[in-house]
Order: structure tokens, then C-alpha cells, then sequence
């Protein structure tokens, strides 16, 4: 318990939590000793709008995005002001004004916050709507509270300056431990190896979230200010868990195969099992090092299972005799290889938190970093470009201007006690995507309902002015920090936070509650209604999109792998940036399936095939991630003319795939009959056993040591093959119906 508490105190968002509760408080605080409450409130309340806009990246870039929209909001709250006494010009003031805070989310996700921010500024503006040189006055104190926060915000950084990343680093390194779990996992007997493999897609978009709000603060700070001692410790963890998930991909076995093939020397297989999981428990402790701020003592003794294992293999060729085992002993060989590496990888890790940094571990490997970054300019392009309905963002941007319309109206024509907490809801609660609109209402009514209820039952016991002040901070500290992670508990503790405030002002609190609570239900369900009949965007029309972009990802990456096979030398710059997009890529089009099935079951169109595909651009990635690691780690010969036709005969078939999901016409051939590609792969074979033959004599165990070499590689190619098949056609399929 007591470990739980500290792990959720030493959180990024309960720290987040803490630094805008800091800069609400104490200006409510001191404004209200000196008997002036209102002017303190206002300055929280700028607090409280720049605070969605502080989210992980460089410094300058945290400093710029938080100072515009401590403007933006003030500017926003002054408008609204000066507009509001016109309604002939109010209401299509008020519509263009939504629709383009809307539409900034063009720009990415800070964007998207500075959105967000300026959106919660409009709906609260009608909560004190004010003339004259009060309403400069107001929007110069939520201007100030603004600046206030991004203090308090800066002096938490310059505190702990390097905090925020090692926890990222420790949230990578426990979902890459998992991940390795995962794979331990598939050499079970009998293992349900599709509900391990969707697990791991689950993993990966939330490894894609982690990566690149690392990227974002580790490699802008590397790329802008020099590489501190620290910030190159980081970053050559990052890189190793990046390696560590390919060589985790590389390991794709046909576990049943090798299963029914060992199946007499199961011992073997269990010693395998046994180092995958030790791999990753060594990283699992590492997280909980970092993450408790301890240091970091090795229990696992890895080269020792590498070397146990090293003696299951001489066993069960002792046992078979060498030419009866010779087969087995060379797949066993090329696993042990895989762990070998892996075993490098998480002992670089876990000298970064043990050692001084060694240079050797970091040579090369800050090369071309900052092409791995978003690039963060806003061209008025882009927006122009998303102004039409087949923009996601316009459509959203669309409904979300109506809905609140319709919301100001209605709460202004009927008895509503506070337009401004219906409109607060819509802004809140609607998304883009229909499921989690529908989500995210269903939690806000039940956490309203709820922290009404448990608010309304502590001002019936406690009467004290000072103890509900200290509730009101808790809750909404509390509050705060669930709202990334659990939003209905979030929304329970906001509610009993504004309920606890209204306590102390007010003594009709029952009215405030009963308010609260329909104000919360219009709301919701107004924004639910709106996401499913005004242009609703439906996933099932943006799968295509992101099969695309996958599809081409891992066409990319494979492609890359070719050149490194011909060209040999050290890897690129292009092949770890497609590496990296690969990965991304994959994972969105999982997140983008997940979406799916939170839809109604009628909007949940071609469910199986879309899920089918996923597996197998996985697959796919797996593949190629097998194969670039091979070529990576072995001395390989020059890549001969039917590789590259083997090669391009995938690249075809993905490239017929995309042609399908742009719904271009297209009359698909086999781009190698079968019997031509076999007759590749037999030359593939014959082409090593010539080279074998005219090169350095070798005896004639050797010559069939490197002869299987040829055959993994050929295995790998025919792999290749087939998921390029089974993607082309299970596309069709799709698109077909």
C-alpha cells in the first residue's frame, strides 16, 4: 500500500496535478487574506486554463506554448466580453470564435491543448460577464494567472530537472519488460498465441505514446543545449529499449514446430523460456530502481541461464549424435544468438544506472537525432488544407461549434441556473471519435452524481469554513491528477471540489448540487447526440488510412533492409527513421481498431478482416525485423539477384494492397507465378552452396553449418512471401465488401 501511495505521488500527473493546484491555491489564498477573494479566484482561473497546455517537450517549447495561451485565453475572455451585449453580432461572433479554436488542433497535440485551453476560457467567460474597464481588469488577471502558473511550472522543472524523463524511461522500460513477458509467454505449451500477440499490439501503442513524449523532451534538449551527462545516459537507455523491442520482434518462431521437434527434449525449451523470462525481470527491476530513485543491484545472473542454455544444446547433441541433431542444434544456435544480443542490450541498460556512462555505449548513436522529432511549425497550409469534411478535425470542429450553440440557447431560453457548466461539459466530454464521447459521458454524469452525493453528506457533518477548504484543495488535487488515468474518478472529485467551494459561499448548497447534476446530464447528452448524427466520424472510414500508412511503413522498412543487404556498412540514418516509423504506424493502426470496437456494433463494418490485417502487418513487421536482424549480426555474403526478386515480388504485392485501399482500379496478376518463385529460392540455394564451395575450403560440417545459415534466410524470405500474399488478399477482401 505504502509502495502504491509513493508510485502515485511520484507520478508525472499528480505532479501536474500539484504544480496547478500550487498556482490556483495560493493566489486565492492571499488575495482572500487580504479580503479580496474574487481577484485571487480570477487569477486561478488563468491558472487553470494554461494548464492543459503544459505537456511534455523541450523547455523553450514549454515556455512558448504556455505564454501563448496564457494571451489566448485572456484575449478570448476579453472578446467574448466586449462582443456579448450585440447579439445580432453575438451569435455569429460566437460560432466562427469555436470553430477556429477548434480548428487549431490542425497543429499536433500541444495544439490540440492550447485548443482545449482557449475553449474552457469562452464557456467560464459567460460565468462573469463584464463591461468597461472591469472586463480589461478580469482578463488581465486571468492573463496573470497564466504567467503565475508557467512560474510555478518552471520552478518545479528547475527542481527536478531530469525527473520527468527518468519516470518516462521507467514507464518504457516496464511496458518493454512486459512485452518480453509476453514473448516468454509463447513458448508455453498449448499457449493461446492470439490473445498473446493482440496483448502485445495493445503494448504498442502505449510504448508509441511513451517514445514520443521522450523524444520530445530528451532529444530537443540534446539537439538544443548539448548533451549533458545525463540527458546521454537517457538517451542511450531509450535507444537500448528501442533495440531491445526489435530484437524482441526479431525471436519469431514457429513455436508449434519447434514444440513438436523438441518434444523429446523439452529441457531445452523450458532453459529457454526460463532466460526470455529472466530478461524480462532484469529489466523489471531496473523500473522499479528508477522509479523509487534507488540504486539499481542486479539479481539475475543472465550470463549464467545464457550459459545453462549453452549446455541444453551440447546435451541434446550429445544425446541425438551431431548429424541427427545438426538441424535442431542450428535453430537453437541462432535463438541463443538473439538472447546473446538481447542480454548486451539490458546489460547497457543497467550500467547507465550503475557506472559512469561509457562512451563506447553512446558513439554514433546521437547521429541525425533531431530527424526523429515532429517538426514543430505551423503553416497556414495546413489548416486551409483540413477545411473540408473529409478533415476529421473540421468535422469535429463543425460539431462542436453547433452543439455548443445549441447548448448557449437552450440554456438561455430555459430556466438554467448556469449556462456556462453545460457548455463546460460539452467542451469537455466531446471528442472526435464517437467511443470515447460516449465514454467520457457516461463517466462525467456518474462522477457528478456521485461527488454531488458524497459532497452533499460531508457539509451535512462538517461545518467548518477551514476544514472544507483543506476537502476543496484535496479533492481538487486529486482530481486533477486521475484525469489522464481515470476519468470518472476525476470527474467524482472535481465535482466534490466545486461542491466544497460553493459550501463555503453559499449556504443553499442543495440547489448547487441538483444544478450541477443537470447541467451535466444536457450537456452530455448533448454532445453524445451530436457525435452520432452530426457527421460523425466513424472508424471504420479512417481504417483504410491507417492500413495504408502501415502497409507502406513496414514497405519502407523492408526496403531498407534490402539496401543495407546490398550495401552493406554501418545502418543508416533512413533505415532506423523507417524502423521507427514501422513501429508507429502499426501501433496507430491498432489504437484506430480499438476505437472500432467501442462503436455500435452496426457501425463496426469488415470487424474480422480489419483485425486479420493487423495480425498480419504485425507479422509482417516481425518478419523483416527478423530478417534485417539476421543480416545485422551475422557476416552475410552479397545479396544476389533472386533475393532482390524475391524482395520485390513483396514489395509488389504491398504496393497492390495500397492501390486497393486508395480504391484504384486495378487488375491484380501474381507477380511471380509459384513456380518461378520456387525456382528463385532453389537459386537463392544454390547460388550459397557455389559461393561455399569456390570460397576458403571448409570441412564439411562447416559447409553444412553455413548452408542452414542460408536456409534461415530463405525461410525468412518465404515468410515474407506469404504475409505479402495474405495482405494483398484479405485487402481485397475488404475492400470488396
Amino acid at each position: 500500500m505504502i509502495y502504491k501511495i509513493r508510485k502515485f505521488t511520484d507520478s508525472t500527473y499528480f505532479t501536474n496535478a500539484l504544480k496547478v493546484t500550487i498556482a490556483a491555491v495560493i493566489p486565492v489564498l492571499l488575495f482572500s487574506f487580504f479580503g479580496n477573494f474574487e481577484m485571487g479566484f480570477t487569477i486561478a482561473l488563468g491558472a487553470f486554463f494554461t494548464y492543459p497546455s503544459d505537456i511534455p517537450s523541450s523547455l523553450k517549447h514549454k515556455i512558448n506554448g504556455v505564454l501563448v495561451t496564457a494571451l489566448l485565453v485572456a484575449g478570448v475572455n476579453l472578446l467574448v466580453n466586449i462582443v456579448y451585449p450585440y447579439s445580432w453580432i453575438f451569435y455569429p461572433f460566437l460560432a466562427v470564435l469555436i470553430f477556429l479554436l477548434s480548428m487549431i488542433s490542425v497543429y499536433g497535440q500541444r495544439a490540440t491543448m492550447v485548443s482545449f485551453s482557449a475553449l474552457l476560457a469562452v464557456s467560464l467567460a459567460f460565468a462573469n460577464i463584464n463591461t468597461g474597464w472591469a472586463m480589461v481588469q478580469h482578463s488581465g488577471l486571468i492573463l496573470a494567472g497564466g504567467l503565475f502558473y508557467l512560474t510555478i511550472s518552471l520552478t518545479f522543472h528547475y527542481i527536478r530537472p531530469h525527473r520527468y524523463v527518468e519516470l518516462q524511461i521507467a514507464e518504457c522500460i516496464r511496458l518493454t519488460a512486459k512485452y518480453l513477458k509476453l514473448r516468454g509467454d509463447l513458448w508455453t505449451i498449448n499457449a493461446d498465441k492470439k490473445a498473446i500477440i493482440e496483448k502485445q499490439l495493445h503494448l504498442q501503442v502505449e510504448l508509441n505514446t511513451i517514445r514520443q513524449n521522450i523524444r520530445e523532451v530528451l532529444i530537443s534538449s540534446h539537439t538544443n543545449s548539448g548533451s549533458s551527462n545525463q540527458n546521454r545516459k537517457m538517451l542511450i537507455v531509450f535507444i537500448s529499449l528501442i533495440e531491445i523491442l526489435e530484437l524482441a520482434l526479431s525471436t519469431s518462431f514457429d513455436h508449434d514446430k519447434l514444440h513438436q521437434k523438441f518434444d523429446d527434449h523439452p529441457k531445452v525449451l523450458l532453459t529457454y523460456q526460463s532466460l526470455a523470462y529472466n530478461l524480462a525481470v532484469s529489466l523489471k527491476q531496473v523500473y522499479k530502481s528508477v522509479q523509487n530513485r534507488t540504486k539499481y543491484v542486479s539479481k539475475h545472473n543472465l550470463l549464467g541461464d545464457l550459459n545453462a542454455l549453452q549446455v541444453a544444446i551440447t546435451e541434446y547433441e550429445n544425446d541425438l549424435g551431431k548429424v541427427a541433431a545438426s538441424e535442431g542444434v542450428f535453430m537453437l544456435t541462432t535463438m541463443l544468438q538473439y538472447a546473446e544480443k538481447q542480454v548486451e542490450k539490458i546489460k547497457i541498460v543497467e550500467r547507465a544506472f550503475t557506472l559512469a556512462i561509457n562512451s563506447l555505449d553512446f558513439k554514433g548513436k546521437d547521429k541525425d537525432l533531431e530527424k526523429f522529432l515532429t517538426p514543430q511549425y505551423y503553416p497556414l497550409s495546413t489548416l486551409i488544407e483540413n477545411l473540408s469534411f473529409s478533415s476529421t478535425i473540421f468535422r469535429h470542429s463543425s460539431r462542436l461549434t453547433i452543439t455548443i450553440l445549441i447548448g448557449f440557447i437552450i440554456g438561455n431560453v430555459l430556466p438554467f441556473h448556469n449556462v456556462y457548466w453545460i457548455l463546460l461539459t460539452i467542451i469537455v466530454i466531446m471528442r472526435p471519435g464517437y467511443g470515447l464521447t460516449k465514454q467520457r459521458s457516461f463517466h462525467r454524469i456518474f462522477g457528478t452524481i456521485l461527488g454531488g452525493l458524497i459532497a452533499f453528506g460531508v457539509l451535512s457533518l462538517v461545518h467548518n469554513s477551514i476544514a472544507i477548504s483543506i476537502f476543496s484543495i484535496l479533492c481538487m488535487l486529486l482530481g486533477f491528477s486521475f484525469t489522464q488515468t481515470n476519468y470518472k474518478v476525476s470527474a467524482t472529485f472535481v465535482t466534490m471540489y466545486i461542491v466544497f467551494i460553493y459550501g463555503i459561499l453559499t449556504p443553499n448548497i442543495t440547489d448547487v448540487i441538483q444544478y450541477r447534476i443537470l447541467d451535466t446530464i444536457v450537456g452530455a447528452a448533448l454532445a453524445f447526440l451530436a457525435n452520432h448524427f452530426l457527421w460523425p466520424s466513424w472508424e471504420f472510414l479512417n481504417i483504410p488510412i491507417y492500413l495504408e500508412k502501415s502497409i507502406k511503413a513496414n514497405e519502407n522498412y523492408l526496403k531498407e533492409i534490402s539496401i543495407f543487404y546490398n550495401k552493406k556498412g554501418t545502418i543508416s540514418t533512413s533505415y532506423r527513421l523507417a524502423r521507427k516509423n514501422a513501429f508507429i504506424e502499426i501501433g496507430n493502426l491498432m489504437a484506430s481498431f480499438q476505437r472500432m470496437i467501442q462503436e455500435p456494433k452496426s457501425k463496426q463494418k469488415q470487424l474480422p478482416q480489419v483485425y486479420k490485417l493487423a495480425i498480419l502487418n504485425h507479422s509482417l513487421l516481425s518478419a523483416s525485423a527478423s530478417l534485417g536482424t539476421y543480416i545485422q549480426s551475422h557476416k552475410t555474403t552479397s545479396a544476389s539477384e533472386a533475393f532482390n526478386v524475391v524482395v520485390d515480388t513483396v514489395i509488389k504485392n504491398l504496393d497492390n494492397a495500397i492501390a486497393l485501399l486508395k480504391e484504384n482500379d486495378l487488375d491484380i496478376k501474381e507477380n511471380l507465378p509459384k513456380e518461378d518463385l520456387a525456382m528463385r529460392f532453389t537459386e537463392l540455394k544454390n547460388i550459397r552452396e557455389k559461393e561455399l564451395k569456390e570460397g576458403i575450403p571448409i570441412d564439411e560440417e562447416a559447409f553444412q553449418l553455413k548452408m542452414q545459415e542460408a536456409q534461415l534466410v530463405i525461410e525468412q524470405l518465404i515468410w515474407l512471401t506469404n504475409l505479402s500474399k495474405n495482405i494483398l488478399k484479405t485487402t481485397k477482401e475488404l475492400m470488396d465488401s
